[in-house]
């Protein structure tokens, strides 16, 4: 009975009569699957707490952790083993989360405590300072200053193990970095003013650039050319507005590097996710670690 009751109704649900009634059917469903999470996550974001309106901060889903341990392991030429190692160091390591906790409770800000991380895509950050070594890092535009404390904490596993190395990042904002403080301050700083003009201070040669700043394409574009003479053979550059603009693949591309990009996944997060922009330069004599 019910299948010639469904052989009865098919023909006149996909009838042309019914096809304002049938668009509108599936635009509802295709909203409460996809959207309606969304939607309801943005309203509570805005008027629930923990209250975040800009820099959003969220854990990223496991298959999404995975795919980026393999991106690092290939930019980097390393185990995906060692490169998953990395970012675990970085998602349950105890004195970085009691410092970002007490920086927060400081600054009266709300610190989500059902987070593993509140890092995001900067755990594929914190994994290419540990697989790398850098000697330097640049980081343009800090804000609260996330992504300087966990390179700093990077820096500070690194320099454990007999690699030393510093941090630098530059921000227009005199209040920027604040997250930065105790032991992780002591292996870097924040230099205020103009990125461009900070930039061309910095003798480098850096191991390790991160745009994050002004997020006009253009004006991303000009810190690559600024810090193209200052890059080490080996540098690596990430982008975190590659999701926006195509300028550091044009800038990989005039230059001889290749440019990859990976999308980050908000686990329980309304926001659709950033993502890593990474241009490094090609190395065929250096061998894949087994």
């Amino acid at each position: 009975m019910h299948k010639t009751l469904k052989r009865i109704l098919k023909p006149i649900y996909y009838s042309s009569a019914l096809n304002p009634f049938r668009s509108a059917y599936c635009s509802a469903v295709f909203f409460n699957r996809y959207y309606r999470k969304r939607v309801f996550g943005i309203v509570g974001t805005t008027f629930r707490l923990p209250r975040e309106l800009a820099n959003f901060t969220y854990d990223l889903t496991p298959h999404n952790l995975n795919d980026l341990a393999h991106v690092v392991a290939i930019v980097s030429r390393k185990p995906v083993d060692e490169i998953r190692s990395y970012i675990d160091e970085a998602r349950h390591d105890a004195d970085l989360n009691h410092a970002i906790r007490q920086a927060m409770a400081k600054r009266a800000e709300i610190y989500d405590a059902r987070l593993i991380s509140p890092f995001g895509r900067r755990l594929g950050w914190y994994a290419f300072a540990r697989a790398l070594k850098p000697r330097l890092i640049v980081e343009t535009g800090v804000e609260r200053g996330h992504g300087a404390l966990i390179l700093c904490a990077a820096l500070i596993r690194n320099a454990a193990e007999g690699s030393q190395g510093h941090y630098l990042g530059t921000d227009i904002d005199t209040n920027a970095g604040w997250l930065l403080t105790g032991n992780y301050a002591r292996v870097g700083k924040v230099l205020y003013g103009d990125s461009l003009e900070s930039l061309k201070q910095v003798s480098g040669p850096i191991d390790l650039f991160i745009n994050d700043s002004d997020h006009s394409a253009e004006y991303e574009y000009r810190e690559y050319q600024t810090i193209s003479a200052k890059l080490s053979p080996r540098a690596i550059i990430l982008g975190d507005n590659a999701h926006t603009n195509d300028r550091l693949a044009r800038f990989s591309e005039e230059n001889g590097r290749y440019f990859l990009f990976f999308k980050e996944e908000p686990e329980r997060h309304w926001y659709p996710g950033a993502g890593i922009g990474i241009s490094f330069a090609p190395n065929e004599q250096v061998p894949i670690e087994t």
